[in-house]
Parts: C-alpha cells; sequence; structure tokens
C-alpha cells in the first residue's frame, strides 16, 4: 500500500494545504522557509518524506518572491527521499508572454515553464492563461493537470443571479464564459479589445436587444490592472444595462485595480479561492482536490 503523501505549503499559504489535506487522503507536512539577515533562505522539512509523494501548494503569483523557496522546498524533499514531487499551484503565473511581442523581449512562459519542469515531477493548476497556446505541454515538460473553475462558477451564478446575461470583455474570455454559459443555461456574449499598453485598452459595446431586463455578469480568467474590465464596465452602463456583477478566476488586482473596478460602477466582485482575498465568494478545491488525485500514486 502506497505511503500517505506529505502537503507542505510554499510560504504564505498555510490555509491551502488545510483546503487539499481535507479533500485527499493526505497528511498536512511541517516545514520552515526562514531568511537569514543577508536575505538569503534556510529550508528544513520536518515531516518525514522519504518514498512518499510530496505535495507543494502554492499560487504563483508574485512569483520573485515564492520561486526560490518553492525550488528549495522541492530539492530538499528529493535530498530527503521523497518518491516524487508535486505542485499544485492554483495561480500560474508567467503565462501571457507567451511570444515575443516586440523585437528583443523574452518569452518567459516558456524559461519559467523550463525552470518548474525541472523542479518538480508533475504540475496542477486551475485555469491557465491558455490563449494563443494549444495545451500546457507547449511550455512545461512534466505532466500536467487542469482543474476547470466553469461548475463552480456557474453554481454560484445560478445561487445567486436571476436571469444573468453572461458578458466575456474580450476574445481570450470566451473559453471560460462559454464554458460557465453551458453550465449554467445563460446567454452570452464577447466584446471586442484593442490593446494598446498595459493600462491603454478600449472595448466595443455589447448588444444588449433582448437583453434589456437581464443582470450582466462580466467573466474573465485574470483580474490584474483590471483596464480590461473597467472599460467593459463603462460600456455597460452606456448600454443602460443594470450595473454588472464582475467574476474572476484569479483575482490579482495590482495596484488601485479593486478600488478602480469598483470606482467604474461594478455592482459586486466576485473572484474564485484561487489567491486569498476579500472578493473570494468561489470555491474551486473540489475540482483542484479531484486533479490533484489523479496525479498521485495509485
Amino acid at each position: 500500500m502506497p505511503a500517505t503523501p506529505v502537503v507542505l505549503a510554499v510560504p504564505g499559504h498555510e490555509a491551502s494545504v488545510e483546503r487539499l489535506c481535507a479533500r485527499l487522503a493526505a497528511e498536512p507536512g511541517a516545514a520552515l522557509v526562514r531568511s537569514f539577515p543577508d536575505g538569503e533562505l534556510l529550508v528544513r522539512i520536518d515531516t518525514p518524506v522519504e518514498g512518499r509523494d510530496v505535495v507543494l501548494v502554492g499560487s504563483l503569483d508574485r512569483p520573485a518572491d515564492k520561486l526560490l523557496a518553492l525550488l528549495f522546498l522541492a530539492e530538499t524533499a528529493r535530498d530527503l527521499g521523497a518518491a516524487r514531487i508535486g505542485l499544485v499551484a492554483p495561480y500560474l503565473s508567467f503565462m501571457r508572454q507567451d511570444v515575443r511581442f516586440n523585437a528583443g523581449e523574452g518569452i518567459t512562459s516558456r524559461y519559467f515553464g523550463a525552470l518548474v519542469s525541472r523542479t518538480v515531477d508533475w504540475l496542477v493548476t486551475v485555469d491557465p492563461h491558455l490563449h494563443r497556446l494549444r495545451s500546457l505541454d507547449a511550455v512545461y515538460r512534466i505532466p500536467t493537470r487542469i482543474a476547470r473553475s466553469a461548475p463552480a462558477i456557474a453554481a454560484w451564478i445560478r445561487d445567486h443571479v436571476e436571469r444573468p446575461l453572461l458578458v466575456g470583455p474580450d476574445a481570450e474570455s470566451e473559453q471560460w464564459v462559454s464554458a460557465v454559459a453551458d453550465a449554467c443555461g445563460a446567454p452570452f456574449q464577447v466584446l471586442e479589445k484593442t490593446r494598446r499598453g498595459d493600462r491603454d485598452v478600449s472595448v466595443t459595446a455589447p448588444d444588449v436587444r433582448g437583453h434589456e431586463a437581464r443582470t450582466p455578469v462580466l467573466i474573465d480568467d485574470i483580474i490584474s490592472t483590471g483596464r480590461t474590465m473597467i472599460e467593459a464596465v463603462r460600456q455597460l452602463a452606456a448600454a443602460r444595462m443594470a450595473a454588472p456583477i464582475v467574476i474572476g478566476v484569479h483575482g490579482v488586482f495590482a495596484d488601485d485595480a479593486l478600488a478602480d473596478l469598483r470606482a467604474a460602477g461594478a455592482a459586486q466582485i466576485v473572484t474564485c479561492n484561487t489567491l486569498i482575498h476579500a472578493t473570494n465568494a468561489i470555491c474551486v478545491w473540489d475540482a483542484i482536490a479531484a486533479s490533484t488525485r489523479g496525479m498521485l500514486a495509485p
């Protein structure tokens, strides 16, 4: 009979360990990651891992602050005899820089994928930003599984919104909006976006004919600067629709994005709990646990 897997937190994600272990036959592990005065790290794993699967858990937003701790935890577990090491990263960073947009730029999704692929043996994430890439196999050389947020988002909409009209703010959002619409039986449409810079975007007006009495629900995978969602909110207001509900799978909320989105006229802002935030209202950990279970040794 295989040994019970050990689940360790990337620093700051201890609550995620509890969520995962509550859904799996796994042991929450004890580890220490401490900074020395000169900024170097001390890493220690106190739970025995020899011969066991080790699962590292933590979203990879603000990756510069987390990557060394992740790498050192993985290598320490390997040195201590772990059988396999997996990573559950509900939010996976560096997925949007998937081509060279301007001369001289690095394609960081590829470099990051190569680094993580050298560090762990498998990966589980939630709805990564696959737009120009067909699958995670384009940048990761290890087995991967994607936990889908659409069922949980659709359930939340069914419970909280009467007569919704689902709206995707741009073509990239269609994959998530259409999946949620299928799951909750709501109509949807997708707007068109023109991006001129990180904070300079424009969005086309929605076609609200026949939907005037519905509540618009804007859905996208990542809310970072919030500019795309803000422009979509303004277009819905100009079309005299009700103030929209905004749903993001991953609530990154860079700088003042949350306050700016509220000021633009969003009636409610809701996110999945891939990143811990006050807007979390949709739990996707059942889907994460199911995908993780499929990666663990039988």
